[in-house]
């Protein structure tokens, strides 16, 4: 007969893999389509950029003698003066990422980031073109269907709602 002490003592055992992957999929089911694919183009093009930030600063966000250099010479554009150019981007490419992975302002850190994406694409790189058409893919997701769940624009566009 089995007792209290008999069942405690028994081994557990431990859930089988198919019993996980249904664990994981009806978790994965609560988010819509959107967020499964928002979140990670977010997650991805944000880091893109601030990485990118990240190379034109040398403590905190002073800009390097070498991004003004680059700024003068290599990422010249027609009609923006060089320095100011150069702290155009430095900022943008840091303020954006993070309005991007929290999900704040999303639409429009994207559309920023959607317009630096063509200003580098028709006046800096003309032949990166494959790289610059997933970045912008990726900003069109975002830009057209949102953030998804996982963002503070959703929140704040459910909790307006109530």
């Amino acid at each position: 007969m089995n007792t209290t002490a008999d069942a405690a003592a028994a081994p557990r055992s431990r859930p089988s893999v198919t019993a996980n992957a249904r664990c994981a999929i009806r978790w994965l089911e609560q988010f819509s389509y959107e967020t499964l694919i928002s979140t990670p183009a977010r997650i991805f093009i944000a880091t893109t950029f601030w990485l990118s930030g990240r190379t034109k600063v040398e403590e905190g966000l002073t800009l390097s003698q070498s991004a003004f250099f680059l700024f003068e010479h290599e990422y010249a554009v027609p009609v923006i003066p060089p320095r100011f150019a150069a702290y155009l981007a430095t900022y943008a490419e840091h303020v954006f990422p993070i309005l991007l992975i929290v999900g704040l302002g999303s639409r429009l850190s994207a559309t920023a980031l959607l317009a630096m994406t063509a200003v580098i694409q028709f006046f800096v790189y003309p032949g990166a073109w494959s790289t610059h058409l997933l970045w912008a893919s990726v900003l069109a997701w975002i830009i057209f269907r949102g953030p998804g769940q996982l963002s503070i624009d959703y929140w704040i566009r459910e909790h307006q709602s109530s």
